[in-house]
């Protein structure tokens, strides 16, 4: 901006966006020194360079004030996990399962193990199965984003929740039927 532009001429746009012309550097320098603002390059790669007669310190101001509102406005994703065991109980089981629709209220992604210990692990369908009954008591809640996989001693999968327009579609058709 002003005495940093280097190009000999450049093309002119003035405070209010219209086309000026080309201008000698020194000439541009002086109408924006003449209307009180400033002189910035905005398109240095065009031949001659694109300069703008504007309040830096105003676009400066509200660039920073659009960058805090995307700030603001995007929505950051947690991951929350919920560990079972292959012989849990039905009390544990519906207890554990109320915490993950919480979760999944929240809009949080819930990461669901089972963890297997000793002779446990000659039986992983148990731990398939416990899976496969959760996903299928929480189709309403939430979609399965990676399918039940054994690694190690635990077996992994993740739910996320469902959109809100699913879930107010799938109501509208409830109430339909």
């Amino acid at each position: 901006m002003n005495e940093e532009v280097t190009a000999p001429t450049v093309r002119l746009i003035g405070f209010d966006g219209s086309q000026l012309g080309i201008f000698s550097l020194a000439d541009a320098q002086r109408v924006a020194d003449d209307q009180g603002f400033d002189l910035v390059e905005m398109a240095p790669e065009a031949d001659p360079p694109v300069c703008r007669v504007m309040d830096y310190g105003k676009f400066k101001y509200e660039q920073a004030m659009k960058a805090k509102v995307a700030r603001k406005n995007q929505t950051k994703i947690e991951i929350k996990e919920m560990k079972f065991r292959p012989k849990i109980d039905v009390g544990d089981y519906q207890t554990k399962k109320k915490h993950i629709i919480r979760f999944l209220d929240d809009g949080a992604k819930v990461k669901v193990t089972i963890m297997f210990r000793g002779r446990e692990m000659a039986h992983p369908e148990l731990g398939l199965n416990i899976l496969e009954k959760l996903a299928d008591d929480l189709k309403e809640e939430a979609t399965i984003e990676n399918q039940p996989k054994l690694e190690g001693r635990n077996m992994f999968m993740l739910l996320a929740p469902q959109k809100k327009k699913d879930k107010e579609n799938k109501n509208a058709q409830d109430e339909d039927a």
